[in-house]
């Protein structure tokens, strides 16, 4: 519970309406508490921190202007959603954020009417706000609706695409788009969009005094509607701020997005205006404690620490990340290939990049939030014979399938695709989980699909792939591996053979990718053939129906869907075959998996050994008594 002695103003809003019940006169008072609370909290739970203590000042403004639930403000991506949090009756459970059963780290509209889109993935938020704008407006509704967008998710296509829809529409939506400039993404932003908004805050000081000269005037009046009318020729002159303008949205700023009274003005001004406006913020990431102030991306997300002295860097891992070894295998292999081009949409220091970015600058590409154009960035470039790897998340890959298979697979593009984050990632929940790529790669045709079962196998793999003519996938898991010594090789493996394992007298376990390490602990325990599968695509499919005419029964585990995963492609080769050997596929259930740490997400799957075990016993109770049997013959 919040302690009302040091948060004497904070600890009375339970909801929207308790702030709105206040004298404007409190709310400075009301967002220092609100910083100061959520540096308390995050500092305890973890999660994400520099983005929300730059937007304090903005959620209180917003709640306090507006009706809010009834009036609707959509949240862009959400890492900046905390206060907002706070301040709709969650206050209490902020410490319980990213945790089994906890509040959710994005805006969840199960968890909350105040949360109007779920969110989690950048630059939806334009397209979200219009639509619910169109459709209250064709109910006769007078709600108003304000999207907030920072200036990373604002380097996406999407968001241009609603503004473009958003500013031509008859009759004009009601759409208030706020564009929060902090001039950072999770890293620094890139692109032109980024030098244009600094000469918006370059001439800040003519956009200051021709808004002063406004609202000098009398509304109405002829010099105000000269003024009105020349206003475009006037900052076509002098300000470059007809971007947005141009697209139909009537823009005011910039702003500063902590100065309390300014805001509420200017935001109050606003919402008397009919049609679309974006209002420009100018704020800073980690605004109020000095730290995060000081390196943004380092505070972007935190663990748990001391508030008095911040973060204090830890020991790395005994064992490097699956990302560190793609970093490191990044740098080698551009060192003895020239033709390697790394491209990241926005993902640095997430992707492993850093190292990268630095030696080799001139064949690094960020390319901002625009998952698709990188994918077919990669096409350009490997049709005049480059050697493109792409580094992205599995779930952010799902933004651009259309451009991997069409601009990419169809053609036959040297391409590799370095997947991260893929099967369980965990705490950051639904939006982040990288559930589904295997599914969605063994698709499509021509793709080489690989899963990786410790470190080593993983550099060989990314070599494979990179060295392989057409388009390839290597998707590995977040965190370390089992600890496998690597090699300086760069060494690849044969395209479609699997390894086995263990040999065993019983039922076969088909392995693919991380879950190798339980499969032979069960393995041990039921006197079980065990097989690291390596590729998805193509599958190694004389062993598979080498061990389906030698084995009683077959299991494949996948940290994946099941529904056209890779034990799919078991199945399918088995009924090709017209092998009737029974099949216990395992996987990640037909659900979108709740935040929680990898390894209990894992066990409530029932992916981890005790879980694995469990569930071949139940489909054939008979094996314990088989394998004691055979071990006490042999």
């Amino acid at each position: 519970m919040i302690d009302a002695s040091r948060y004497p103003l904070l600890s009375r809003i339970d909801g929207p309406a308790d702030l709105r019940r206040l004298p404007e006169s409190d709310l400075v008072a009301v967002a220092g508490e609100l910083r100061d609370y959520l540096i308390e909290s995050v500092s305890q739970s973890g999660g994400h921190f520099g983005a929300g203590l730059g937007v304090v000042e903005l959620t209180v403004a917003l709640h306090y202007l507006y009706d809010t639930p009834e009036d609707r403000l959509v949240w862009d991506v959400g890492h900046q959603c905390y206060p907002h949090k706070i301040l709709t009756g969650r206050r209490d459970r902020i410490g319980t954020i990213k945790r089994k059963d906890g509040l959710a780290p994005f805006p969840r509209r199960e968890e909350s009417e105040y949360d109007t889109l779920g969110v989690g993935h950048s630059s939806t938020s334009i397209s979200a706000a219009l639509g619910m704008a169109i459709a209250s407006a064709r109910k006769g509704e007078s709600r108003r609706t304000v999207a907030v967008i920072g200036d990373g998710a604002m380097t996406a296509g999407m968001a241009f695409e609603a503004l473009n829809h958003g500013g031509d529409l008859e009759p004009e939506p009601d759409i208030l788009v706020i564009l929060n400039d902090n001039q950072m993404s999770i890293s620094e932003n890139v692109g032109a969009l980024t030098k244009i908004l600094a000469r918006l805050m370059s001439n800040r000081t003519l956009v200051q005094m021709r808004e002063r000269t406004k609202r000098s005037l009398r509304r109405g009046s002829w010099l105000w509607r000269f003024l009105r009318r020349w206003e475009e020729h006037w900052k076509g002159m002098f300000v470059p701020s007809t971007l947005f303008e141009e697209f139909g949205f009537h823009y005011t700023g910039p702003v500063d997005g902590h100065d309390l009274p300014g805001l509420l003005h200017t935001l109050g001004t606003v919402k008397e205006l009919r049609g679309p406006q974006l209002v420009h913020v100018i704020t800073r990431k980690g605004k109020g404690y000095g730290q995060a102030e000081a390196d943004q991306i380092e505070y972007h997300a935190v663990s748990p620490f001391d508030p008095r002295r911040g973060v204090v860097k830890k020991p790395g891992p005994a064992r490097p990340t699956y990302t560190q070894v793609f970093g490191d295998w990044l740098c080698d292999m551009a060192a003895a290939d020239a033709r390697l081009l790394a491209i990241t949409p926005a993902m640095r220091e997430g992707s492993g990049l850093v190292r990268f970015s630095r030696e080799f600058p001139d064949r690094y590409f960020d390319v901002g939030i625009a998952e698709q154009h990188s994918v077919t960035l990669a096409a350009g470039m490997a049709i005049e014979g480059g050697k493109p790897v792409v580094a992205i998340y599995s779930t952010f890959l799902q933004r651009a399938y259309d451009q991997l298979i069409h601009d990419v697979a169809l053609q036959g593009l040297d391409v590799l695709f370095a997947i991260d984050r893929a099967g369980v990632v965990g705490p950051d929940g639904a939006t982040h989980a990288g559930s589904f790529d295997l599914s969605y790669l063994r698709c499509i045709p021509g793709m080489v699909v690989m899963a990786p079962a410790d470190e080593a196998e993983c550099r060989r793999m990314l070599s494979t792939g990179f060295l392989h003519e057409g388009p390839a996938a290597v998707r590995y898991p977040r965190g370390t591996g089992p600890g496998v010594a690597l090699g300086a090789d760069l060494d690849p493996i044969e395209i479609g053979r699997a390894e086995r394992r263990r040999a065993g007298g019983g039922i076969a376990l088909l392995a693919f990718g991380a879950l190798l390490e339980p499969a032979l602990a069960v393995g041990d325990e039921l006197d079980a053939t065990v097989v690291n599968m390596r590729f998805v695509k193509p599958l190694d499919e004389s062993l598979v129906l080498e061990l389906a005419r030698s084995h009683p029964a077959l299991v494949t585990l996948e940290d994946n869907a099941v529904a056209g995963g890779a034990g799919a492609s078991v199945l399918e080769l088995l009924a090709r075959e017209g092998l009737a050997t029974p099949v216990l596929v395992l996987g990640l259930p037909d659900a979108f998996l709740e935040h929680a740490a990898r390894e209990e997400l894992l066990a409530e799957c029932g992916l981890d050994a005790a879980g694995i075990k469990a569930a071949i016993l139940k489909r054939w109770p008979q094996l314990p008594a088989l394998a004691v049997g055979r071990a006490a013959a042999g």
